[in-house]
C-alpha cells in the first residue's frame, strides 16, 4: 500500500467537503473516522493521485474493500463498474427519495454501488433519516 502524504489526504477531504463520495454523509456525523479511498485499488493498478482517490466513511470503503465493479442483477446481468466520485457526479446516478432515505439508483453504476455498499441498508436508511430531519442530509459535496 502507497503511502498518502498530509497534503494529499487535506486536497483529497477538501474536495470532497468531508463528505464521503459514496453515500454523501459528512464526517462530522460519523463517530467513525473517514479513510482516503483508491477507486480504483493498487491491486487492479490504480494509482495514488487525486484522480483516483476519494473521501470515504468506513461504511461504504468496508464494503467495497478493493472491488470496482459487480454483477448487475437488476438490469443487464452484466459486470458492471462501481459509480467513480472522480469521473462521474453523484446526481447522475443516485437519487434520494425524501420521503422513506431510500437511495433510488438511477443507472447501472448506480445499482451496482447500491447493492455492493449496501447504501440502503437498515443502518444507512435510519442514519439519513435522523440526519434528513435535522438538516444535516446530503452532505454538500461537489458533483
Amino acid at each position: 500500500m502507497t503511502y498518502i502524504t498530509a497534503a494529499l489526504r487535506r486536497e483529497v477531504i477538501e474536495r470532497a467537503n468531508n463528505c464521503c463520495e459514496y453515500c454523501r454523509v459528512s464526517q462530522h456525523d460519523r463517530v467513525m473516522p473517514y479513510e482516503v479511498d483508491h477507486v480504483i485499488a493498487e491491486k487492479h493498478g490504480g494509482v495514488t493521485t487525486t484522480d483516483n482517490l476519494c473521501w470515504s466513511c468506513y461504511l461504504c470503503n468496508g464494503y467495497k474493500g478493493s472491488d470496482i465493479g459487480s454483477v448487475d442483477w437488476d438490469g443487464s446481468g452484466k459486470l458492471t463498474p462501481l459509480f467513480n466520485p472522480r469521473q462521474q457526479q453523484w446526481p447522475e446516478h443516485f437519487m434520494l427519495d425524501t420521503t422513506t432515505a431510500y437511495l433510488q439508483p438511477i443507472t447501472p453504476e448506480g445499482r451496482v454501488t447500491v447493492f455492493l455498499l449496501r447504501l440502503n441498508s437498515d443502518e444507512h436508511i435510519i442514519s439519513r433519516r435522523l440526519l434528513m430531519q435535522l438538516g444535516l442530509y446530503p452532505c454538500q459535496s461537489p458533483g
